[in-house]
């Protein structure tokens, strides 16, 4: 049975049975001060907020029986997965690999690399480790959605102009239908967040749509 979303630029359907909350790095190392974000020189409080609105969509899609997808990026211990490139880039206090408070920076397993204790993954719920920005690039991801029948994605997590939008458009070039949750997403740089929204609801939904939780929360209920 299709729910349908009041979203931006028109209204967004799908049937639950049929789609999957995909939600984007939730991480230690990106919302908690000690984290990477924070050694690229941001306010990781700027992420905040995106963890109630994340929370919340977790709620209605569990009790929908929907499938849940949780990403983390991060690296084998070797670095074999991280290109040279993305290592050296910028200039962070502490680099990928390096030690930190919370352990090698985005290394599996260390404990920065963790998903944020109030949005852990349940059992039964996919973890998909990503080594790049796009939950596709170098992952099982499109086939195991692929497996399960799901054509749409609903899509939270950080930062939204970064992991969050690369992961977006990769999946509209596969065919997915895709929502943004409005308040389920945030940037070290607001007006970035914004930019997003905009980008990928312009053009009649030329990426997707976008909507908050508590509209997605309301289809759920129907």
């Amino acid at each position: 049975m299709s729910q349908i979303v009041d979203a931006r630029p028109f209204a967004y359907e799908f049937a639950p049975e049929r789609a999957a909350l995909v939600v984007i790095d939730m991480q230690r190392d990106f919302l908690e001060p000690g984290g990477f974000g924070e050694t690229l020189g941001n306010d990781v409080g700027l992420l905040a907020p995106a963890i109630a609105g994340t929370a919340r969509l977790l709620r209605a899609a569990r009790a929908a029986g929907m499938l849940i997808v949780h990403t983390r990026e991060c690296h084998r211990p070797d670095l074999s997965d991280c290109p040279p490139a993305k290592r050296g880039r910028g200039a962070p206090s502490l680099r990928i690999g390096d030690v930190g408070p919370m352990g090698r920076i985005l290394i599996a397993g260390e404990p920065g690399a963790d998903i944020i204790p109030a949005l852990a993954p349940l059992a039964g719920e996919l973890v998909i480790d990503k080594p790049g920005k796009g939950a596709f690039h170098a992952t099982d991801l499109h086939a195991l959605l692929g497996a399960r029948g799901v054509t749409h994605l609903l899509f939270a997590g950080v930062t939204t102009e970064v992991c969050v939008q690369t992961t977006m458009r990769e999946a509209n070039d596969r065919g997915y239908d895709c929502l943004l949750v409005e308040d389920a997403t945030d940037s070290y740089f607001p007006a970035f967040k914004q930019a997003v929204l905009d980008m990928v609801r312009a053009q009649g939904a030329i990426v997707g749509w976008t909507a908050d939780s508590h509209q997605v929360a309301a289809a759920l209920r129907a």
